[in-house]
């Protein structure tokens, strides 16, 4: 007798049904249904100003939906916060800056701390070497162990990313939210940012929302997509949502996916107007 499939048995970290939301009287995005459970990477794609970052208020509770509903963690969205790493979008540290990469990961616990951790004597000593303990793991969980102790103004653009990404996993959390952190990578760490994020996501669990505008480096990593555009949604794997039909009805114009000869996917179109940033990806 077989045994459950894991996916099968993961609960859901995000469901959403027929979820509309307005700002200022717009309405940005409206009819999605969403659904992403625990241990699974979802990519949430399309155009600036097609209200991916919106999406994330609303999961996080900032901003209520004008319609329908929206569960994170099986519970409403705000409930479970403390349960969620969330990575804003990418932050870059000069060279001057002499915050070590360990503190920057320590912060992730200390907060409004930073930089005065709690002594190693008297009634904090245990307090203290637990601090320790998990940052020293989630440093070790983004392979970071080499450079932690640099100055972050030190480190490379991919290293400042993984110490940030484990910044976000210090409390271990149930949920990562991450808002565009290939943005500015070059391609070759944009790729081993998302393989790590890929692990991550498999051997503790996690469920990971990572936004983004190009779909090329996550595509052999994506269980689920998100496509927002022009206001409507798509959402499922990526064989389902990377088509010339369905591109084609989110967009509103003709858009064709051609596969290469070495199996990679090409989208072809430029939308035009306010979606002229639009699906212009090579997928491999």
């Amino acid at each position: 007798m077989g045994g459950a499939d894991p996916a099968e048995s993961a609960q859901w970290a995000v469901e959403m049904s027929d979820a509309a939301v307005r700002l200022g009287g717009s309405e940005i995005w409206s009819g999605v249904d969403f659904q992403a459970r625990e241990g699974e990477l979802v990519a949430v794609l399309g155009p600036n100003g097609a209200g991916k970052s919106t999406l994330l208020h609303v999961l996080l509770g900032l901003l209520a939906p004008s319609k329908g509903s929206v569960r994170v963690l099986g519970g409403a969205p705000g409930a479970h916060n403390e349960q969620i790493g969330y990575l804003p979008q990418r932050r870059v540290f000069d060279e001057t800056t002499r915050v070590r990469g360990v503190d920057l990961v320590r912060m992730g616990l200390d907060g409004s701390r930073w930089g005065v951790p709690l002594p190693a004597v008297g009634p904090w000593a245990s307090r203290a070497r637990a601090a320790r303990a998990r940052v020293q793991e989630a440093i070790g969980q983004v392979g970071a162990e080499e450079y932690a102790r640099r100055p972050i103004g030190e480190c490379s653009g991919g290293e400042q990313q993984r110490l940030l990404i484990a910044q976000a996993l210090v409390r271990r959390p149930r949920m990562l939210i991450l808002d565009e952190p290939l943005d500015g990578l070059d391609i070759p760490n944009q790729v081993a940012v998302t393989a790590l994020v890929q692990r991550i996501c498999r051997e503790q669990g996690v469920a990971v929302l990572l936004v983004a505008h190009d779909v090329n480096p996550l595509l052999p990593y994506l269980d689920r997509i998100l496509y927002l555009a022009g206001g409507k949604a798509l959402a499922g794997t990526p064989e389902q949502v990377i088509t010339g039909e369905t591109l084609s009805a989110l967009y509103g114009t003709p858009i064709e996916v051609l596969r290469t000869a070495d199996g990679r996917m090409v989208v072809v179109g430029h939308p035009e107007g306010h979606h002229a940033h639009g699906p212009r990806h090579v997928l491999g």
